[in-house]
């Protein structure tokens, strides 16, 4: 229902704008009653000091939620360092982080991204089926899929492998989908010599299958060689994926030791 509405709350001792927010009905006034020690209420406090009130506008009205949310969003966005908000998680993926105008970020000034992939191996996953098929996978878990569902062709990933280190750099070729449905040459990853036995566990299940994403490795290294350097500030976090885009030593590590231009392959 398009019932929602922004609003803004200005100081009038000065007139700059302080807190934005979404909401519908009276909710643009439950802010003058609140009583707690957020940024926001403390500026509220200092203009009823001077015996004044702020002022509180409409901005926008007739939205639904969705639109409301991603509205009051990109004036956080625009304005957030100036203002009381603490800012919610919603569309938070989708804007760029603030004091990044000075550098290009993959995914908003290009297409691709640059991401740590955490290989995980175990019961459903094998590095050997990874290098020998042109694949990762994680699933078993709605976690670990949406992990996967979210790599995108043209995406490229650094693989790392826990207690060992980074083994392989390749990018994306085509987006994941249950391993049911994942065909290497034309046959079922399925029906091939996986070193990993238990791949199929969960299969008929959307939520807990094991997803696949097939790769094309630029490079791959045995377990034995794997590169890392302890106490170096390299990132490795326990995560199936995270973005490289504010990880510089690792990015400056991993490109010295592969001997590989990473921003060169996401072009």
């Amino acid at each position: 229902m398009s019932e929602y509405y922004v609003y803004v709350y200005i100081d009038p001792r000065n007139f700059e704008e302080f807190y934005y927010g979404k909401g519908k009905g009276s909710r643009k006034d439950a802010h003058l009653f609140e009583d707690s020690d957020s940024e926001k209420s403390k500026r509220i406090k200092a203009i009823k000091k001077e015996g004044l009130e702020p002022i509180i506008r409409i901005i926008s009205r007739g939205l639904s939620e969705h639109d409301a949310l991603l509205v009051e969003k990109t004036l956080l966005w625009k304005l957030g360092k100036q203002l009381t908000n603490v800012s919610s998680g919603h569309y938070s993926k989708n804007f760029r982080p603030h004091d990044t105008l000075y550098k290009k970020l993959s995914g908003f000034d290009f297409q691709n991204g640059l991401y740590y992939y955490n290989v995980g191996e175990g019961p459903h996953r094998n590095w050997d089926d990874y290098v020998k098929y042109g694949f990762i996978s994680a699933g078993q878990a709605p976690r670990f899929r949406d992990a996967m569902l979210s790599f995108e062709v043209g995406d490229v990933i650094a693989a790392y492998l826990p207690k060992k280190g980074y083994l392989g750099i390749g990018k994306i070729t085509k987006e994941a989908l249950p391993i049911q449905q994942v065909y290497i040459k034309d046959a079922p990853l399925l029906s091939l010599p996986l070193k990993c036995q238990n791949m199929a566990d969960n299969s008929d299940s959307e939520e807990k299958s094991e997803y696949v994403a097939l790769v094309n490795w630029f490079i791959t290294l045995d377990r034995e060689d794997a590169k890392f350097k302890s106490k170096s500030g390299i990132y490795t976090p326990q995560k199936i994926k995270a973005s490289l885009d504010n990880q510089p030593i690792t990015v400056q590590f991993l490109e010295s030791e592969f001997e590989i231009d990473l921003k060169k392959l996401m072009a």
